[in-house]
């Protein structure tokens, strides 16, 4: 394998799933994809489906913070805001997803998911980390940073 090879990385597209091979080195550039020409970065979360996860999930080599949440949950609404803020902080090191518990149930339990909002780190398919409970920002931020750090 080159060295180029060895830098490149899989990213896949928050838009339509496409995976990506993004040097390491360019990550903070942001990129576009290959298939639909949608940025590859937007600083949002990234709307989670049964369709989508797997490529964002385990094909990405990008860690991925998932935050379970429903629509009937009052501190899910309100630590979307928060969560939405800390895409824009932790952007392009890590992906942030946002999965709806009642849309996708069989996702859901597949992770064992009792409370929400609950916050999974997920890097390769692996569960890195857990936290349930909302936060605020700057706190999503340092724990999704130091969970990533210590993977």
């Amino acid at each position: 394998m080159s060295d180029t090879q060895s830098e490149a990385m899989i990213i896949a597209c928050p838009h339509c799933a496409a995976l990506n091979r993004v040097p390491r080195e360019k990550l903070g550039a942001g990129g576009k994809c290959g298939k639909c020409r949608a940025a590859l970065f937007t600083g949002t979360p990234v709307t989670l489906t049964a369709a989508n996860f797997n490529a964002h999930a385990a094909k990405s080599d990008l860690p991925l913070l998932v935050d379970f949440w429903a629509s009937w949950c009052g501190p899910c609404r309100q630590m979307a805001p928060a969560f939405g803020a800390a895409a824009g902080q932790l952007e392009p090191a890590i992906r942030l997803g946002k999965l709806d518990t009642e849309a996708e149930q069989a996702l859901a339990a597949r992770y064992g998911i009792q409370s929400i909002p609950t916050m999974i780190l997920i890097h390769k398919g692996r569960e890195i980390a857990r936290q349930s409970g909302a936060m605020p920002a700057s706190a999503i931020v340092n724990w999704a940073r130091q969970a990533a750090a210590s993977a």
